[in-house]
């Protein structure tokens, strides 16, 4: 070989040299990008996913996403959100608001030893009566006995009034009213064990669905709201309103005695 084709034949052999490099350099950076964009992809994917992970660790559960859930309202009832409920005859001139929290011992012994009374000047018209739940008993305690209770009572009135107030007297009995440090209205199965001593209630399944779904969560918070925002007064259970204003000056009866006596005096005033 001559020594002008050996020349030429390194030359060349280090041209190829020279873009087998430079076609090296651009496969790996090539391959850099990739691993560059893989990372980038992966943290992002990771903060993405911490970060749903936290929204969802924050979102509110169980009671305090019934403050905010569509309210489903009970049939027998008007208002905003349902949390009107009146039950009587339409003829009856005057209207006695009642406040109540299921848990409340003394409503229990109000309604053990009133309820009966209260129920006959309904069925004789002698007033129209509205009912307001109340669940501050459970804020005592981080109970859910109230609550629970009082969705269960909308589901009840979903039935019908009657099956309402057959089942707020039961649930209010000697029987079954729990000690006011005994959240046994948190139970669903005891919920409907009471329910099933009243007539329209036994073996309900749309009745017992409802309480099991928790039908009438929403409704319930939207009522206890009501309680929460009256401006009668009200703090405390049980209460009796008419015309706006507090009967009795806001103190408790608990003799028929003294439950006409109250209401006599508001119908003439």
């Amino acid at each position: 070989m001559s020594k002008r084709n050996s020349q030429a034949a390194k030359t060349a052999a280090r041209e190829r040299l020279r873009e087998e490099r430079e076609r090296q350099a651009k496969r790996d950076k090539a391959k850099r990008q990739v691993i560059v964009a893989a990372s980038v992809v992966a943290v992002l994917a990771a903060a993405g996913g911490i970060g749903y992970a936290v929204v969802q660790a924050n979102k509110p559960t169980g009671w305090d996403a019934a403050k905010s859930a569509t309210v489903v309202t009970p049939a027998n009832t008007t208002g905003k959100d349902g949390t009107t409920v009146v039950i009587g005859k339409s003829t009856a001139k005057k209207t006695l608001k009642m406040y109540e929290d299921p848990r409340c011992p003394i409503c229990s012994e109000f309604e053990q030893a009133v309820g009966p009374t209260l129920k006959k000047d309904i069925d004789d018209g002698k007033f129209k009566y509205q009912y307001v739940g109340a669940t501050f008993i459970d804020d005592h305690d981080n109970g859910q006995g109230s609550k629970n209770a009082l969705s269960a009572l909308g589901a009840a009135l979903n039935v019908s009034p009657e099956a309402f107030l057959e089942y707020k007297s039961a649930l209010y009995s000697a029987k079954w009213h729990p000690d006011e440090n005994d959240d046994k209205f948190k139970n669903d199965s005891y919920l409907i064990q009471v329910a099933d001593t009243v007539p329209a209630l036994k073996n309900n399944t749309a009745f017992q669905n409802a309480v099991k779904k928790g039908t009438y969560d929403a409704w319930a918070m939207a009522m206890s709201k009501t309680f929460d925002d009256n401006k009668e007064g009200v703090t405390g259970t049980p209460a009796f309103v008419m015309d706006g204003k507090q009967l009795n000056g806001g103190k408790v009866v608990l003799t028929p005695a003294d439950f006409d006596k109250m209401i006599d005096a508001a119908l003439k005033g």
